[in-house]
Parts: C-alpha cells; sequence; structure tokens
C-alpha cells in the first residue's frame, strides 16, 4: 500500500464555502490513512544519497493530494507529503548510516516550500486539521532529533520563498541557508492572511530555538510578506542569505562541515526497514508482537504487547544480522503504526487499554543489551526509536489505561507502556476461576525506567510521575530489578490501584463505561495537562500551548466559518472576522 486513503473513502470536506472548495463532495466515511511508503513510491520527495551528504528535494505532484479536492501548487504539502517525508527520515536513520548531513530543499523554480495547502484545510474537518498538525510536528521534531542524537545534521537550503508550513520545515533544521535573490522570503503568514497559528511548531522555534527578539519576532509573524536577505540574518531568522551563484557552494560547504563532526560510521552498511507484518480486519488490527481488538460498541481499544519469545542475539552484530526482527525495533515499528493508524482512522476509540504477556526476563535481557551497547549505531537508533514512539503515546488525544494482570511482563521498556498511561490497575493474586495455580502479576522496574526514553518534558516517566516527591522517586528506583506485587506497586505508588479478584473486573468495568460516558475534549484537554508536570520545554509549549491554541482556534468562526479567512483565501474577500477579544 502507498500512503494513501483506501479507494472507496471520500475526502474530508466539510459545508460549502469558498468557491475553489464548493465542487467538493460531501464526506459519506472518515477516510482512511496509511503511513506505508517508500522511495520506490514517492509522488512528493527525491531523496539522493552522495557519500555523507543526502538530499531530500521537495517537487509536489500537484495532483498527488491523498484526498481529492485541492491541487497541491507552489510545493505546498499535505498529510500524503509528510508520510513521504516521516519515511524518508526514518530510512536515513537505518538505512544509510554513513550519512552526516541532510539537506532539504525545494524543486521548483525560486519556491522552496508554501507551506501546507490552503484548500486542504479549508476543506477539512476539525479532527483531520489536528491530527495533520501533530503528525507534521511529530515528523518536524524528528529533524532535531537525528541532528541531536544520530549525527546526521539537517540543513535547509531555501532556494526561493519559504512560507508558513515551508518555513517550519527549515525551522526544525539545524541551519538555514536562504538564497538573496531580492525576491526570496522566509514568511509566517498564518496570522494575518488565514486567521490561524503557524501549525507545527513556528511561533516556538522563533523564539526558544532561534532565539529572535520578541518583538521582532512580533514584526515577522505578522507581516504576511515575509523577510528577506540581510535583514533575515540580522534577525537571526537564518543562517546565511547568498547570491544565486554562490548558493549551491555554500550549502555544500556548511554540509561538509557538519559531517566532519559527526560520530556517525563511515563504513557501516545499513539496515533495511522492510514492509511491515500486519493484518487487518473491521475490528482488528495485528502484528507479530502487538495485537489490537477494536470494541467499537464500547468506543475502546485493548492492545496486547508481546515480550520477545527468546533471549537476544549475541552482539550488535548480530542484532543488526536480524534487521527488523530484532525485537526492540519490531516492538517500535509495530507501535509506531498502530498509534498512527488508530489516532487518525479510529476517532471514536477514546479509550486505549494495554496489556502485556510474555517473560519479563526476556525483556529486561533486551533492555540491557540496548544499555551496553548504546554506543553502536544500530542500536542507538533503535533506543532513540523507541523513545520518540513513546513520545508519540504521550500526545496521544486517548484516555490510557494500563491492566497488569498474571501473564503479564510490564518490566523495563515495557514498564514504559504502563506510565505513559494515565491509570494503571493491577491484580492483587489471581483470576481464581480462570487459572488459580497462574503465578500473580508482577512489575519490573529497570535501568530503561531511568532516563532512556525521556518524555518531551525532559524528563522519565519515573521523575515525572513522582514529580517533587523526590523520596518516592528513590524507593521505586531502589527497588529497581525486584519483581513487584500488587501490593509493593500500590505501596511504591506505582499503580493507581490494587484489586482482587472478587472486585477487579466490576471495577474496571465502572471505570471504563465512566471514562465512555464523559466529554471527549475535556478528557483531552484535562490528559494532556496531566501528563506533562515540570519544565517547559520546546517540545512542550508546541504540543501543549502552541497546539491547544491552534485547536481552539480552528473551531472558530474568525478561521474555519463560512466567511472565515481560511474559506475566504484565494477568492478576492477579506474575512468577516468576529471582533470580540476573548
Amino acid at each position: 500500500m502507498t500512503a494513501a486513503v483506501e479507494p472507496s473513502t471520500q475526502p474530508p470536506v466539510t459545508e460549502a464555502g469558498a468557491a475553489d472548495v464548493e465542487a467538493a463532495p460531501a464526506p459519506e466515511a472518515a477516510p482512511k490513512v496509511s503511513f506505508d511508503t517508500s522511495p520506490g513510491r514517492y509522488r512528493h520527495w527525491k531523496l539522493d544519497v552522495d557519500g555523507e551528504i543526502a538530499t531530500l528535494t521537495l517537487l509536489v505532484d500537484q495532483e498527488g493530494g491523498i484526498v481529492p479536492g485541492y491541487e497541491l501548487k507552489s510545493n505546498s504539502y499535505d498529510l500524503g507529503v509528510d508520510i513521504e517525508l516521516y519515511d524518508a527520515v526514518q530510512r536515513l536513520r537505518f538505512e544509510h548510516p554513513r550519512v552526516k548531513s541532510v539537506v532539504i530543499t525545494g524543486g521548483l523554480e525560486r519556491m522552496f516550500c508554501a507551506g501546507a495547502n490552503i484548500k486542504m484545510l479549508a476543506q477539512s474537518t476539525h479532527a483531520w486539521k489536528v491530527n495533520f498538525c501533530k503528525f507534521t510536528n511529530e515528523t518536524r521534531n524528528g529533524f532535531e532529533d537525528a541532528t541531536e542524537h544520530s549525527g546526521q545534521t539537517y540543513i535547509a537550503a531555501v532556494n526561493g520563498t519559504s512560507a508558513g508550513g515551508g518555513y517550519e520545515i527549515a525551522l526544525a533544521c539545524e541551519q538555514i541557508v536562504l538564497v538573496d535573490d531580492g525576491s526570496s522570503a522566509v514568511a509566517l503568514p498564518e496570522v494575518p492572511l488565514l486567521g490561524v497559528l503557524p501549525g507545527t511548531g513556528g511561533l516556538t522555534r522563533v523564539v526558544d530555538k532561534r532565539h529572535v527578539r520578541k518583538d521582532r519576532a512580533d514584526i515577522f509573524a505578522t507581516k504576511s510578506e515575509g523577510i528577506k536577505g540581510n535583514t533575515a540574518v540580522e534577525w537571526k531568522l537564518v543562517d546565511a542569505a547568498v547570491s544565486r551563484g554562490r548558493f549551491d557552494a555554500e550549502v555544500k560547504s556548511r554540509a561538509e562541515e557538519a559531517a566532519k563532526r559527526s560520530h556517525r560510521p563511515s563504513d557501516a552498511q545499513g539496515v533495511q526497514l522492510t514492509p511491515l507484518d500486519r493484518t487487518e480486519t473491521s475490528d482488528s488490527i495485528s502484528y507479530p508482537h502487538v495485537k489490537a481488538q477494536l470494541l467499537r460498541d464500547q468506543r475502546r481499544v485493548e492492545i496486547t504487547v508481546e515480550a520477545p519469545a527468546g533471549e537476544p542475539p549475541a552482539d550488535a552484530a548480530a542484532a543488526r544480522e536480524q534487521g527488523t526482527d530484532y525485537w526492540p525495533l519490531a516492538l517500535a515499528r509495530e507501535l509506531d503504526d498502530l498509534i498512527l493508524r488508530l489516532r487518525t482512522n479510529e476517532l471514536e476509540l477514546g479509550t486505549w487499554v494495554f496489556r502485556t504477556a510474555g517473560d519479563a526476563g526476556t525483556v529486561l535481557a533486551h533492555d540491557a543489551q540496548l544499555d551496553d551497547l548504546a554506543d553502536d549505531w544500530f542500536v542507538n537508533e533503535v533506543r532513540h526509536y523507541l523513545k520518540r514512539t513513546f513520545k508519540r503515546l504521550d500526545v496521544t488525544s486517548r484516555s490510557l489505561v494500563a491492566l497488569i494482570e498474571p501473564g503479564s511482563c510490564f518490566a523495563g521498556t515495557l514498564l514504559e507502556l504502563a506510565l505513559a498511561c494515565d491509570r494503571q490497575y493491577m491484580l492483587a493474586g489471581v483470576f481464581e476461576d480462570v487459572d488459580p495455580d497462574a503465578e500473580p502479576a508482577a512489575l519490573v522496574v529497570g535501568r530503561a525506567n531511568q532516563g532512556a526514553y525521556p518524555m518531551g518534558n525532559g524528563l522519565s516517566r519515573l521523575q515525572s510521575r513522582f514529580y517533587a516527591a523526590d523520596e518516592d522517586l528513590e524507593a521505586a528506583i531502589a527497588r529497581t530489578g525486584t519483581p513487584l506485587t500488587a501490593d509493593d506497586a500500590a505501596e511504591l505508588g506505582l499503580v493507581t490501584m490494587a484489586l482482587d479478584d472478587i472486585d477487579y473486573e466490576d471495577e474496571l468495568r465502572i471505570v471504563l463505561e465512566e471514562r465512555a460516558s464523559l466529554s471527549p475534549d475535556a478528557l483531552t484537554g484535562m490528559e494532556a495537562n496531566h501528563r506533562f508536570v515540570g519544565p517547559e520545554t520546546l517540545e512542550t509549549k508546541i504540543f501543549g500551548r502552541l497546539t491547544a491554541w491552534q485547536n481552539w482556534i480552528f473551531n472558530r468562526p474568525n478561521a474555519s466559518g463560512p466567511e472565515g479567512a481560511l474559506r475566504r483565501f484565494g477568492t478576492g474577500k477579506r474575512a468577516d472576522f468576529d471582533v470580540k477579544r476573548v
């Protein structure tokens, strides 16, 4: 499958608005999106690798929208364009270990990227817009993660105008080189032209990452035509503005310098990201290690994650030989794909219940290998992929519940799943009517839970759980490696509640029914506030403050109403704003 909607579905079109989207058909069902793609299937990006430097060129197929109803003019993008970009970033990390610098540029004359396609946004449902922005945010964060942790420095070669989401692509890069030709500019025109915010971290990165002075940032974000040349350099919006004749040489020089500083190997062979082994039915999605049952009548998903069947491979070379069958990598890929599919395609399944199954010992053995071989480029990539996957779970607007039962293996890396959940329920003892001779449930705090997988706030999930409760945190860490029964886990504060066999099923039924009865909007806001305690970082600002405001703005008539800026854009008519400030 390519990155597209299923042929039988219709585009996510809302009621008639601007003239250029009125002809789009009304939706019959939410589109089913696949995140499967590969370089040979790309319609919008071209990936070239030349030794230590890779170049990603954006040349959007105008007729290649992920759904009908709009043309992707001026190198504008939609979800399908970004699915390809995410795939390319992943493949560069795993399949091209020799690549040390990644240059992103535009394939059109005097146009880098015009940003998210406005007609797409105007015709899309609220949920589609929000999920689109969330995925693009996560993908841009991947540039920064690769630069910091993988030794692949991202450099934006802005060969023409870069507006809105186009400039946000550049902002996610470590360096930005702008062509100085008298016309090319960088711009964030969303506020003056569209009545919305830059949706992919632009406002935050301008001030927090590039350290643009806040009054200049205010001018920039309300100046629809953007900033050019030396002024863009002076204001720190770009790192260099170079004439067209010197542009390619400047970009190459910066890419070569960045490559010299990289710790990536110069002679390693990559690991191919082969297609996922996934089976789907109307009510299930299954992979070798992750199974999901879709309980539509209860608006719930039951997810089971399985431990590795055996011990880890002998060494790093053997792990690379296993490739995508290496359990930690397989787990990251399967869970990542499941999160994306459920988040995008199953909007009404608002509660995700996590279980694990298997031997906690094999989980901890793989964790030990990830720790011991962390200097190996492949093992490093696997660990950071797991980190990014857990982060994706953190920002997912679903209620997350962990059930710790006999046969569970919530240990180390898999304990992160429980710690990412909003609540954890643990059975004290066994199910007497099912298997009275079973081994009672236990969980194990491992070394992996002490910083290997930081959240967006920079803290481990244990630190976030016990924020400002240092004694509780130290008590939990002191039991590292010890199987903890329900009573132990409850005493340490590692579970929400320990329940015996008599109360377990009734208590869970009440909890899950209650959750399904509450306002999904209120739950989304509540969960997002509770999950990220403590310090505010660039990531928490993007996914908390910025995304929350954008979510609200997308609902407002000034942006999305019939006379709103998104609907009026391109019609020659000005938006009719409600002028009351709220």
